[in-house]
């Protein structure tokens, strides 16, 4: 599948997840102690950042607008907003088996350590570390979804005793605690279960391994729950009627897949969603409630053929001023790129900021046409681009608690070639980072303070522009050879997604000093040298402090994360655009040629598109072998050093807002209030509390 939303950079601060994915940014600046913020308050009386948890920062997402939306959009929003918690759960259980009794077990603890609302701290005979070290785990946990770290799909830990562990376990359930027991079993024999998904590092080391030691496999060296006892040998000559919204297990030696649907896996929890978005279509507009029925027609079925029905009339929805995504989407997790990880979102129309992305749009088949790749390529007649700024109003499974900042859907290459496609920049998860970045960070990494000083100037600007034009002009663009069926995916396997990232990216790098820019007025005539110079800057920075956040190993295993380090260092190694350069012990990349710069990736950008069009997976696989995968560990080790000195997180979660229905007579909805909780341990606990009855 096309993989163009999850966890683009913003290109001119250093950072990643989320396209969320993921999105990171050039870190938050310390804050005071979180505060209740009304809903009315201005970005000046905020508090963006919350907490830091290790090297993962917590911020406080803000949506302005949303007390202006009509009562209809309200409750519109409000069915939405459940539908996105409803299925929460099931991105849970995709990325690890064991996820949601690890869950479980660990919010038992803190809830009986101390209740919600409640002032008591403590277990009796549990020693104070021990509840600090769980609650520690607990936040990366809710954090990654998981056990495994949402950039390097590493494995964490807890850094406490098992015997520690099972004496918070047993004083929990004292106290009343509800803890994930199955039919007959035991607390003790729960904890024997679950000890090595908690304390053993080599257990089940790896959720996604695309790149994994030789001689193992794809699929049995990723711990992910998309696959049981199936290797890609078992594959050969099976073709999958469910490619996306299915597990795929082997049973008594025969491949059967395990359909995502009501009545299927996930069965209760897709219930739930459909009711939700069949309480929300009386509120929708015409043409969104055309796509909510189709939506629900492809949960009822799981057929590819209703998904691909729900596909072309989500896109045909062009104006409503509330949205949502719900669905089986992204590809990343899985190592193959085929199987589609659940999330929802919920988000409204930033009208003032939709100006901007829409003049892109607009303009679409102008930069198709001006494609520094073979004119065999290009499309024409390039459909309809829907571009929005939005404010989401609450992001679960793979798009939260770590977003996205931009996203371009269907993932359908046919699709997307007959129908067209829909982009969107999360605006006020841009405002979030950027709100909280360190100035320090970009002195550190800059080579002049001529440097550091265009990306204090540029840095949001340049971010948010070229984010939409990696959307809305990069993953919208091109078009593939007819023998790939319009699925470049199946050809290019575990490369894929690292491939398109790639491609989106260097179409925005591309065609940043355009001067198409200044003629339809996104960028002024007499600031883009010193806009296109901030952001091959930044760029070139980025793939070298992305580096702190793989700490274990010497390779990258996240795509977004590839795909940049692939770019720097194919630069480097085939044009003169980027010095390294070496200065009191400290390493930097500094651009000495723009002119190369753009240049190199108008060569590079051709080579990409060739490769995706034509399916050419040896190519595939020797440009990221060669550029995007490896590091030196000294230049890793340098690089953390550098970053710990200042406290710099390598990523980001969110808080989202939290929406209530005010009830009149009859049970209608009279109103839709919203509120910024700024407690990451009571959103989660609320979350699970009220998906927890959706299990089976």
């Amino acid at each position: 599948m096309v993989t163009t939303k999850g966890f683009i950079v913003l290109m001119s601060v250093v950072g990643s997840v989320a396209c969320g994915g993921p999105s990171t940014t050039e870190g938050p600046v310390a804050a005071p102690a979180p505060q209740a913020v009304p809903a009315t308050s201005t970005p000046s009386e905020r508090t963006y950042l919350l907490e830091r948890v290790d090297d993962a920062a917590v911020v406080q997402v803000y949506a302005d607008g949303f007390e202006q939306l009509s009562l209809t959009d309200k409750t519109l929003v409000w069915h939405l907003y459940q539908a996105a918690l409803a299925g929460r759960d099931i991105f849970y259980d995709q990325r690890y088996a064991h996820a949601l009794d690890m869950r479980d077990l660990l919010e038992a603890i803190l809830l009986a350590a101390r209740p919600t609302g409640g002032t008591r701290a403590g277990l009796p005979g549990v020693e104070p570390a021990t509840l600090s070290e769980i609650e520690r785990y607990t936040k990366l946990f809710w954090i990654n979804t998981g056990p495994y770290n949402n950039l390097t799909a590493r494995k964490f830990v807890l850094n406490c005793t098992p015997e520690a562990l099972a004496a918070a376990a047993h004083a929990a359930r004292n106290a009343g605690a509800r803890v994930p027991l199955k039919p007959g079993e035991t607390l003790d024999a729960l904890l024997a279960r679950l000890r090595p998904m908690f304390f053993d590092s080599s257990f089940e080391p790896m959720v996604t391994a695309k790149t994994p030691p030789p001689g193992t496999d794809i699929l049995t060296a990723s711990s992910n729950n998309l696959y049981a006892g199936v290797s890609t040998k078992d594959l050969a000559g099976f073709i999958e009627r469910h490619p996306l919204n299915s597990r795929l297990v082997k049973q008594a030696g025969t491949l059967v897949e395990e359909v995502y649907r009501v009545n299927g896996r996930y069965g209760t929890q897709i219930t739930a969603i459909v009711g939700h978005l069949e309480a929300a279509i009386p509120f929708a507009t015409d043409p969104m409630a055309r796509a909510l029925r189709a939506l629900i027609t492809f949960y009822t079925t799981g057929e590819t053929s209703d998904r691909e029905a729900y596909d072309i009339a989500w896109v045909a929805d062009k104006s409503s001023p509330v949205d949502t995504i719900n669905g089986f989407i992204e590809v990343y997790l899985d190592a193959r790129g085929i199987k589609g990880a659940w999330e929802g979102l919920v988000f409204y129309v930033n009208r003032a900021k939709t100006a901007e992305i829409q003049r892109l749009a607009r303009d679409a088949q102008w930069f198709e046409d001006h494609m520094p790749w073979d004119p065999k390529y290009r499309k024409q007649g390039v459909q309809g681009i829907t571009a929005n700024a939005i404010d989401v109003v609450i992001e679960t499974g793979d798009s939260g608690p770590v977003t996205p900042v931009g996203i371009n859907l269907p993932n359908d290459q046919t699709v997307r070639e007959k129908h067209g496609s829909k982009s969107v920049s999360l605006s006020n998860v841009t405002e979030a980072y950027d709100k909280s970045t360190l100035p320090a960070f970009r002195s550190e990494f800059a080579w002049t303070s001529q440097e550091a000083a265009r990306a204090t100037k540029w840095s949001a600007f340049s971010g948010e522009l070229t984010t939409n034009m990696h959307e809305v002009i990069g993953h919208a663009s091109g078009k593939v050879a007819d023998r790939l069926a319009g699925s470049p995916q199946t050809f290019l396997k575990e490369q894929y997604s690292a491939l398109e990232e790639a491609r989106a990216d260097l179409v925005a790098l591309y065609f940043i000093p355009d001067p198409k820019l200044v003629d339809i007025g996104l960028i002024r005539k007499d600031d883009q040298a010193d806009i296109v110079l901030a952001e091959y800057e930044a760029y070139a920075r980025n793939a070298l402090v992305q580096l702190r956040r793989v700490r274990v190993g010497t390779q990258i295993e996240e795509d977004h994360m590839r795909n940049r380090q692939m770019i720097v260092r194919w630069l480097m190694a085939n044009t003169k655009a980027i010095d390294v350069r070496t200065r009191d012990g400290k390493t930097y990349y500094v651009v000495a040629d723009a002119q190369a710069f753009r240049t190199g990736v108008a060569t590079l950008l051709a080579e990409v598109q060739r490769i995706k069009a034509e399916g050419d997976y040896p190519a595939a696989k020797r440009l990221f072998e060669t550029f995007g995968v490896h590091f030196a560990a000294a230049l890793r080790d340098e690089v953390v050093a550098r970053v710990d000195k200042l406290s710099l997180p390598s990523y980001t979660g969110f808080v989202m807002p939290k929406l209530e229905a005010v009830g009149g007579a009859g049970g209608a909805i009279t109103d839709v209030t919203i509120s910024y909780p700024k407690d990451f341990r009571a959103q989660m606990l609320e979350y699970s509390a009220a998906t927890r009855p959706l299990r089976p």
